[in-house]
């Protein structure tokens, strides 16, 4: 539930410099001037608001204020070099040298409930099944747990709408506050480098944190990979509590560094990977059709478990679910390992759709990096003996530097490469091809992503397995300012219908 706040009881927040500017001949403290309600957004301004002018990647929130009065906002929080506090002010004002980190911690304190346990992954990816994972190893325990992130809130009897992988800080805590109020005691939630960077889970109290990978993406927002990378650490140098547990890939090139971060705070580690010093040490994998055996030392332990996940990325992904759920007080690594081989798959993270009537299986994946495609197409060559075929595009508006790479990732590891439309959204979407061509000039280019499939489909023999990259769950292209319904899963099931009559 919300709680209606006094606007000089938003300014106290430890490390913020914040004052409050009155209007002329208005005494803030003798009017005890209640705010009822908070948002960025002036469109969702009512009477009583505070409003956040915040600076925006494509818009600045200053110039919605008169919007914002107009509405029936009582103050504003803006930046203390905002030219907007060299005019006359009708509102009373928030002045702070960090906007964005203190509107997070005012929607926290507005929004004040949290489950007890929260735990948080970054990565380029990831990210997403590490979330479900640790919900599911919580549930496996009789533990009320919650995921959220790019899929949403997703929690047993209980629907929360959460659209984007790190929400704006009032969305975000009013679902933490509704989570906590309907019973759920541990979260697991997405930290994207955007909602790091712009201070979206500074107030959320995280007492466990993931590091999975890092490689090229996002560079349409960060100036460059350093950057990238930097805005990430934040989880573990400021967010991450001093007395929680940090979770890190030991076989990523940004180990030694986060360690080094986490030491300086005197953050316990936990590490997964090959490593010979990894807590969660790898040190067999055997893959079959349907997942793999895998040989685990676990603090010199030996286990032996079965994982019905195809893809040592997954494997990867487990292992820091199960660092982050054993992380909390009075858990055990070795109680969870159980649970491993009940893990399902995300929805359309290398998720098995169907079956072409040749006995070639059909697979899609939200891999839309370099990285990612790589990751895909090495973990599932393993479980082909014909030809491993590929359907990818990349998406329209972000960073293009990666397209070639990732038509270059695609045609040295895929027997057949087929270039098409992911999501073009303002772009010319044979111009998008073109670029992802020059890293794969023997591929074929497709445009219009159902004709690539088709395509792809009709490729297929015994032992073959076709795998559709970029998308996963997604349910529309963004094409020209407008979503056209199309989704990978849907519409192969469509056409293997139309191959043998039945749904697959």
């Amino acid at each position: 539930m919300e709680t209606n706040l006094l606007l000089s009881d938003l300014i106290n927040f430890p490390g913020v410099k914040a004052t409050i500017v009155s209007p002329s001949g208005c005494d803030l403290y003798e009017s005890g001037l209640e705010i009822v309600g908070i948002t960025s957004n002036s469109n969702e301004v009512k009477a009583g608001f505070l409003f956040a002018a915040l600076p925006g990647f494509n818009f600045n929130g200053t110039q919605f204020v008169p919007e914002a009065v107009a509405r029936g906002a009582v103050a504003i929080l803006i930046d203390e070099t905002s030219e907007v506090l060299s005019r006359p002010i009708t509102v009373h004002a928030i002045s702070t040298d960090s906007p964005r980190r203190l509107f997070a911690l005012i929607s926290a304190k507005f929004h004040r409930n949290q489950p007890d346990f929260i735990a948080a992954v970054t990565g380029t990816n990831g990210k997403t099944s590490v979330v479900e994972f640790s919900r599911q190893l919580w549930a496996m325990n009789g533990v009320r747990s919650a995921s959220l992130g790019t899929l949403g809130v997703v929690a047993d009897n209980l629907e929360l709408r959460s659209e984007l992988t790190s929400p704006d800080p009032v969305s975000l805590h009013a679902n933490l506050n509704a989570l906590s109020q309907n019973g759920v005691t541990n979260l697991a939630i997405e930290a994207s480098s955007h909602g790091l960077d712009q201070n979206r889970l500074d107030g959320v109290s995280i007492q466990s944190a993931a590091f999975t990978n890092l490689s090229q993406d996002h560079l349409d927002y960060h100036d460059d990979q350093a950057s990238y990378f930097l805005s990430k650490t934040r989880l573990f140098s400021e967010l991450l509590a001093e007395t929680g547990i940090a979770v890190l890939n030991a076989d990523s090139l940004y180990f030694s560094e986060l360690r080094q971060i986490c030491q300086h705070r005197k953050i316990s580690i936990l590490s997964y990977g090959y490593s010979a010093h990894a807590t969660m040490r790898v040190l067999r994998v055997r893959p079959y059709l349907s997942g793999q055996q895998v040989k685990l030392k676990v603090n010199d332990v030996a286990f032996e478990i079965y994982l019905s996940l195809i893809g040592e990325f997954q494997l990867f992904n487990a292992l820091a679910a199960l660092g982050l759920v054993s992380a909390e007080e009075g858990s055990e690594i070795e109680n969870y390992l159980t649970g491993l081989d009940k893990l399902k798959g995300v929805p359309g993270r290398l998720e098995h759709i169907g079956t072409h009537p040749t006995g070639a299986p059909i697979v899609i994946d939200y891999a839309h990096t370099p990285d990612a495609l790589k990751n895909i197409l090495v973990s599932l060559r393993p479980h082909v003996k014909g030809k491993l075929v590929c359907v990818f595009g990349a998406g329209g508006d972000r960073d293009k530097e990666k397209r070639p790479f990732m038509g270059k990732v695609a045609s040295g590891l895929a027997d057949l490469t087929i270039v098409t439309d992911d999501n073009p959204r303002s772009e010319s979407p044979s111009a998008i091809r073109e670029e992802i061509m020059k890293g794969c000039p023997s591929a074929q280019n497709v445009g219009g992503r159902s004709e690539a499939i088709r395509l792809g489909l009709s490729k297929l023999s015994d032992g073959d397995l076709l795998v559709i990259a970029g998308k996963g769950h997604e349910t529309g292209q963004e094409i020209g300012g407008a979503t056209i319904p199309f989704n990978d899963a849907a519409f192969v099931s469509a056409q293997l219908n139309d191959v043998v009559g039945e749904t697959p």
